[in-house]
């Protein structure tokens, strides 16, 4: 039995959000439960660009930095700095609403070892473990287009407690236990064998050393002159090959890929209901993108959301972050999302980069294709999502104090609190300020 001070250490410790969801997830691979993850690991891949750009800062603003006035200015300088990311890091997981934060391992020695910031948060710290070549994206390289190579730079033990050998008299360590490792496939032979003995190395390692990880699957780096179709079935083959010969004790604990359409996606969920999917964000693309795109991967079986440039370019990452949240949830659609999105940022006096009418625009092409890779015309695409939003309303329950999926969505009218059916909500009928205001009291109401 534990003494007494363990209890209470453990007591202090809330359970990860991560491993509730994983194990809802697997005792229910058909519900709801969705995993959210937030990319800023991108210092291992940009350099001074990786911050984001500086148009929007956290609470505390910014960070003394110093400028030769002669050379240029704070306000002409378009990227935060390492100490102003750090304090938007901060804020997401002060906020709760994402699963893991994933960072590179100098930010997870800062912030997670140093700082004890997640000692007492329901996220979990995460940390790249491997930097293939293709994602050393410097200024004026040309690393980016040449054949992906396998490279490392943190060990294992640097994680987990910030040195090159961790005290394992103890499984509890201060760093990160969780770590993103990266592929990339080309169909060589001899670059995919060079990659996949790399990765048997690391798992090995992790094995040993208690350390979790999930797997990142990037599309090949150089041109393959395949249709997407074609790309997509080689990933599957190549994901499910490679982890055919893992046991259960070395597999990652869910796989990050780009979508492919849901063809691709639903052939590879539905081979083991035991293997988590999850997708990347990609590029940044129009508020849209983003929102659709996780609608469209949870659709199709994706449990698992991590969301790089996506978040990072955001005018207000918090809000942006809230709106994810509501998506997966099925509080809200796409398109309604990126319209309360844009009220936040009115409301709070930011401009943002795009007009609404901008930001609603499709601009993936996957997204805009169906199944047989046809592209449509956006107008289609919005009556899709909408027809689905009032499928999905007709069979899903609802939480207390959480207005109905129909009131958010606009498709039917919501419930009042005496009971009786209030009037459907008509969104075109609405002057934008109407709009602005309907969402707001939303987000009050969710958000307080």
């Amino acid at each position: 039995m534990n003494p007494p001070s363990a209890r209470a250490a453990s007591a202090q410790q809330p359970v990860k959000s991560l491993d509730r969801k994983l194990a809802e997830i697997r005792a229910q691979p058909g519900g709801r439960t969705f995993i959210l993850a937030d990319a800023k690991d991108a210092d291992m891949a940009y350099g001074v660009r990786a911050p984001g750009p500086r148009y929007w800062l956290s609470g505390r603003g910014p960070r003394p930095a110093h400028f030769s006035p002669e050379v240029w200015t704070r306000e002409e300088f378009g990227y935060r700095n390492l100490p102003e990311f750090l304090d938007i890091i901060r804020e997401i997981v002060h906020q709760g609403i994402v699963d893991i934060m994933l960072m590179s391992p100098y930010v997870n020695d800062l912030l997670t070892i140093q700082e004890g910031l997640f000692r007492h948060s329901t996220v979990t710290p995460a940390a790249r473990a491997n930097d293939t070549t293709d994602i050393w994206a410097v200024r004026h390289g040309c690393y980016t287009a040449e054949p992906s190579r396998p490279f490392r730079t943190a060990s294992i033990d640097q994680i987990q407690c910030g040195r090159v050998e961790c005290d394992r008299s103890s499984t509890d360590f201060p760093g990160a236990n969780l770590g993103l490792y990266s592929l990339t496939f080309l169909n060589d032979p001899d670059r995919d064998r060079e990659m996949l003995l790399a990765y048997k190395t690391f798992r090995e390692e992790a094995e040993r050393k208690g350390f979790r990880h999930f797997l990142e699957v990037f599309d090949p780096n150089v041109p393959t002159g395949w249709p997407p179709e074609r790309l997509g079935e080689f990933i599957n083959d190549h994901i499910l090959r490679t982890l055919a010969g893992v046991p259960e004790a070395g597999r990652p604990l869910f796989l990050k890929i780009v979508y492919h359409g849901p063809r691709a996606l639903e052939e590879l969920v539905q081979y083991d209901p035991r293997m988590v999917v999850g997708i990347l964000g990609g590029s940044a693309g129009t508020t849209y993108d983003a929102f659709l795109l996780l609608h469209e991967a949870q659709r199709h079986g994706a449990r698992v959301a991590l969301y790089g440039r996506k978040i990072n370019h955001a005018e207000h990452q918090l809000a942006f972050i809230e709106m994810l949240r509501l998506i997966t949830e099925g509080r809200i659609g796409p398109e309604e999302a990126v319209r309360a999105y844009h009220a936040v940022l009115q409301a709070k006096g930011i401009r943002p980069r795009r007009t609404l009418e901008e930001d609603l625009t499709l601009t993936d092409p996957v997204l805009r294709a169906d199944r047989t890779g046809r592209s449509r015309p956006l107008w289609e695409v919005h009556r899709e999502t909408i027809r689905v939003g009032e499928k999905e309303s007709s069979h899903s329950g609802r939480d207390v104090g959480q207005p109905p999926l129909g009131e958010v969505a606009g498709s039917s009218g919501g419930e009042k609190p005496d009971g009786r059916r209030a009037a459907p909500v008509d969104f075109d009928r609405m002057t934008p300020e109407q709009r602005r205001d309907y969402h707001l009291e939303r987000l009050r109401r969710r958000f307080g």
